[in-house]
């Protein structure tokens, strides 16, 4: 009876070993409660399982947010919330939402680098998506050479969905029109073609 009752709790490890000692106890003694007892190891299998489940979720959910390094030595997917000044991408994706990436080495071809970031007080209510955009944009200042030369900025801003998972980030890439850059806006090693 406790293994059933821990396992309509959701102790899914406390209703399995319940259920395992009644119905241990049940076999010897030759007494009711065997069905009270697999119902329990049942609960307990089940809720042990969404336990597990529960805790992957959250560490791949972590995993998926936590910044990059800028040792980057070979193309891979990142996340845009994972990505701080300085890394570079290729391709730029598409104007709107920008959910995944590929972050490329600085001194191999790329589309765009994040040059600066604009970061929104973690204790902040969503200012709206024309807001957030503007904010994140005031952060972007690019050299009168770099604008002569055709860079131009691209502001990425946290969307509400994404402010509602804790996304308080927003970045400025640095791109030029029809061509890929090599080198790096922050050194000074960039070429632009």
């Amino acid at each position: 009876m406790a293994s059933l009752v821990a396992g309509v709790l959701m102790t899914g490890p406390v209703a399995l070993a319940l259920g395992v000692v009644g119905l241990r106890r049940t076999r010897a003694r030759g007494s009711r409660g065997a069905r009270l007892a697999i119902a329990g190891i049942a609960l307990g299998v089940f809720g042990t399982l969404a336990i597990v489940a529960v805790v992957v979720g959250v560490r791949l959910t972590a995993a998926a947010q936590r910044p990059l390094t800028l040792d980057v030595d070979s193309p891979r997917e990142a996340h845009a919330v994972q990505l701080v000044t300085g890394h570079c991408v290729d391709p730029l994706p598409p104007s709107g939402s920008v959910d995944e990436v590929t972050v490329v080495p600085c001194d191999q071809p790329h589309a765009a680098q994040v040059v600066t970031q604009y970061r929104f007080d973690k204790a902040a209510t969503w200012p709206g998506q024309q807001a957030a955009d503007r904010r994140v944009a005031s952060a972007c200042a690019l050299t009168p050479a770099e604008v002569e030369a055709g860079v131009r900025a691209v502001t990425w801003a946290p969307t509400e969905e994404s402010w509602g998972r804790g996304d308080r980030t927003g970045l400025c890439v640095a791109t030029v029109e029809g061509g890929s850059l090599t080198g790096s806006f922050l050194d000074g090693t960039v070429v632009i073609p």
